[in-house]
């Protein structure tokens, strides 16, 4: 399973550095256009600021996988064995309700968005837009999940470890 949520993130990785050089594409033409042909484009900085959403959002399904949020390690560190799983159980149930709120809000939001479009881009449903925040809150969602999962396994594992040591300097 982990195997294939790492291949699963790298893809989304790649989808965030595609993501990225979209929006410095846009914004380039949207300043050559302004600056170089006097001509300004009407749409690049809604697109552009759409796009930066996206980048965040995704983004933050790699950096979650990666374990890379703001976190308390100076303080979490200190703690050992039991104390510490437990704060790492506790934490990841915090984070598990935030994805939570974010996948369903986020779902309820696509929805009622429905056919309403863009300001300048008529082509462009909100809810496209939207759909981000119920793809990546489920896509992390997914990640804390897993991440419970491993914490209690291991936890599990270290205590038949502990009992089944066989006290060779290999192990």
């Amino acid at each position: 399973m982990d195997r294939l949520l790492r291949r699963f993130v790298h893809l989304v990785e790649w989808w965030a550095v595609i993501l990225l050089i979209l929006m410095v594409t846009v914004v380039s033409l949207g300043v050559f256009f302004r600056y170089v042909l006097e001509a300004a484009l009407v749409w690049y900085d809604e697109f552009a600021s759409y796009l930066l959403v996206w980048l965040t959002f995704y983004g933050a399904v790699v950096a979650s996988y990666r374990q890379r949020h703001i976190g308390f390690e100076a303080v979490v560190d200190r703690f050992e064995g039991g104390t510490r799983k437990i704060i790492d159980i506790v934490g990841e149930c915090f984070v598990l309700g935030f994805q939570f709120v974010l996948f369903y809000y986020g779902w309820q939001l696509t929805e009622k968005m429905g056919d309403e479009t863009a300001v300048s881009l008529v082509w462009v449903k909100m809810s496209w837009v939207y759909s981000v925040l119920p793809i990546t809150g489920g896509l992390m969602l997914l990640i804390s999940l897993v991440r419970l999962v491993e914490i209690g396994f291991v936890k599990a594992r270290r205590r038949g470890d502990q009992t089944a040591w066989s006290g060779s300097s290999s192990e």
